[in-house]
């Protein structure tokens, strides 16, 4: 267990070092904080530490940085994370709350993500699995072609259009849309198909080959889709750091950001839409992400609906990160809510 004192002071040097991005010494220590103890009990803290695996000496420089697992023993001390102003608050509650559907509230808040943190921000799309119908809505285009529109309660829109056996007026389409949302409207997507199961049988015999098609429709929407979406935004926040915050070259990075699939993966173990979730360089299963730092969580009322959360070197402000990821999250999933 390491003493509260070294505690103390290895958060000095995170943070100084967050600030600066300049390695670290004792002198600065002590004329930067008020740690209640003499240089030379600084100096053997430091050298304690780099013992124990928590700071380190970049190349032949006199100061410390912090190692991953400097970095993840601060995390897990926090006592609190960073809370945001009632301006800032504000300004989200604001800027969120003027979007006007569903893709506008992603772009909205992964823009805003990326200005509140100066990190690289990524939104995870609401999945379908996740999601529950809110309406079916069936257009008539002609009379043998219809519009399908399947809306979630996360403000998802799917679409499509079928052609039909035969012909269909006004009052048809009002018939089969009525179906249609009598059994499924406000349940799961995952429940639907059970539910729509009978629908051929329960519609006046001549509207049956019609309502089947348009069935068939229906139930491919609901199907997963074996690709997500998400959107990235302050890529160029990478380059701000210099060398120390991506030894040797940044590329691995931005290699794994233009991979989808991997940042999918990284909100793979969202199951809380209240708690923050950090993963620190090492900690990355992915090894283009091993000199970066991920701050995610999930977003929803209840259960999480999908991910967002930013990205960024190691050398993070932890705590502004874990309070901006919280408070924009919690927000997402209000508005998702009110639809």
């Amino acid at each position: 267990m390491i003493e509260d004192r070294k505690l103390a002071v290895l958060r000095a040097i995170v943070e100084d070092f967050v600030s600066t991005n300049e390695p670290v010494g004792s002198k600065s220590l002590v004329e930067r904080h008020h740690l209640g103890v003499s240089p030379a009990t600084i100096r053997n803290d430091m050298a304690a530490l780099e013992d124990e695996g928590y700071i380190t000496a970049p190349h032949t420089s006199a100061g410390r940085v912090p190692t991953d697992k400097g970095y993840r023993l601060f995390v897990d001390r926090l006592s609190s994370v960073k809370p945001l102003s009632p301006a800032e608050r504000k300004a989200i509650e604001t800027f969120l709350s003027g979007a006007t559907d569903l893709d506008d509230v992603v772009h909205r808040t992964v823009k805003l993500l990326a200005q509140l943190t100066h990190q690289v921000a990524v939104v995870q799309y609401p999945s379908l699995s996740r999601s529950s119908v809110r309406h079916v809505e069936l257009v008539l285009i002609s009379a043998t072609r219809v519009l399908v529109v399947l809306i979630t309660d996360t403000g998802r829109v799917e679409q499509r259009q079928v052609d039909v056996p035969s012909l269909l007026t006004d009052d048809d389409i009002a018939v089969l849309r009525t179906r249609f949302n009598e059994r499924i409207a406000g349940h799961h997507l995952a429940d639907a198909p059970a539910l729509l199961a009978d629908l051929g049988s329960a519609v006046d015999v001549r509207l049956q080959a019609n309502a089947t098609a348009l069935l068939a429709a229906v139930l491919e929407t609901l199907v997963e889709r074996t690709e997500e979406r998400v959107v990235l935004a302050g890529t160029a926040n990478l380059a701000r750091g210099g060398a120390l915050d991506f030894p040797g070259t940044i590329r691995p990075v931005l290699e794994a950001l233009e991979e989808h699939v991997v940042l999918l993966r990284l909100f793979g173990e969202v199951t809380d839409a209240h708690s923050v979730r950090v993963s620190i360089g090492g900690e990355n299963p992915h090894e283009g992400l091993q000199t970066a730092s991920i701050v995610t969580s999930g977003y929803g009322v209840a259960t999480p609906l999908a991910g967002l959360g930013v990205l960024g070197p190691t050398r993070m402000d932890y705590p502004g990160a874990m309070g901006a990821v919280r408070a924009v999250a919690r927000y997402v999933g209000q508005i998702l809510a009110q639809g």
